[in-house]
């Protein structure tokens, strides 16, 4: 596992009401959030960015008022069109 160490000013903490732990657990679940949100990441990659099973993202994703799964209309209304 690769270890990413960035600093921020202490006023960040105190800022979000976050202690540096629980910042990093948010910014974690943010990221995830982000890349699955504009399909740079699959569900199961997304959770394991955030360091949770795939249910607790999803449940993460809905309390985020997130979409769960993307659906392309286009790629739907081909398929449903197929012989």
């Amino acid at each position: 596992m690769t270890t990413l160490t960035l600093e921020f000013p202490d006023d960040v903490f105190s800022a979000t009401r976050h202690d540096p732990e629980g910042f990093k657990r948010e910014m974690r679940l943010a990221a995830a959030i982000n890349w699955y949100r504009t399909g740079r990441v699959s569900q199961e990659t997304a959770a394991s960015i955030a360091g949770l099973d795939r249910t607790d993202f999803l449940l993460a994703l809905a309390e985020n008022r997130c979409e769960s799964f993307a659906i392309d209309f286009d790629d739907l209304d081909r398929e449903l069109s197929r012989d």
